[in-house]
């Protein structure tokens, strides 16, 4: 069995933060900015960025029809943050011309902790992982609404009176309100390899 190419969505964001995590797992990454750059992955990673900036290129680069039949076939996929609010089925705030791949059941709100001044970091219980992750959370999306089909990995308490899911999962499709890739710690890139082998 050959060993899996993760593209990773390269118009905008943290594309190289991505790329340098899986490279430190020993994953071959490629960047994706034409549908030509698709031809050869077998998962993919939407990383955070800005949503509605994001969403414009997928657009005008012409990666947003591939794309969403690649995901509609059953291609694992990876969203963080602005790469949540693009998978997720529904989103809050965003502009009314702001088109999402409703791969997952969610709905979710943009900048739902609080702008970029607001920009914070909790450990998080994940399943699946014995000890806490430390979380980044930029201009973050929450969760509002989770599917039946969703398991919800991770929550984080705010206010101390009403817990958000920030990590979720359906099928092959992880996402995450937080910047994984803006750690040292590889372990939800690990998570997101063991779901791409099945």
């Amino acid at each position: 069995m050959t060993a899996p190419v993760v593209g990773v969505l390269a118009l905008q964001g943290a594309s190289a933060e991505h790329l340098r995590s899986l490279e430190l797992l020993g994953i071959r990454g490629v960047p994706v900015r034409t549908p030509g750059d698709l031809d050869d992955v077998d998962a993919l990673i939407l990383p955070g960025g800005e949503s509605t900036t994001m969403s414009m290129l997928l657009s005008s680069s012409g990666t947003r029809g591939p794309i969403g039949d690649l995901i509609a076939s059953g291609c694992p996929v990876m969203g963080t943050c602005a790469g949540m609010i693009l998978l997720a089925d529904a989103v809050l705030d965003g502009r009314p011309d702001q088109e999402s791949f409703g791969a997952i059941d969610l709905t979710v709100r943009r900048n739902a902790f609080g702008r970029q001044v607001a920009s914070f970091e909790a450990d998080l219980e994940v399943a699946g992982l014995s000890d806490p992750f430390r979380a980044v959370f930029i201009r973050a999306p929450g969760v509002e609404a989770v599917g039946d089909d969703v398991e919800v990995l991770a929550r984080v308490d705010v206010g101390g009176h009403r817990s958000v899911p920030v990590m979720c999962r359906s099928g092959a499709v992880l996402v995450s309100s937080f910047h994984p890739e803006l750690t040292d710690d590889l372990r939800i890139h690990q998570l997101f390899m063991d779901l791409v082998a099945g």
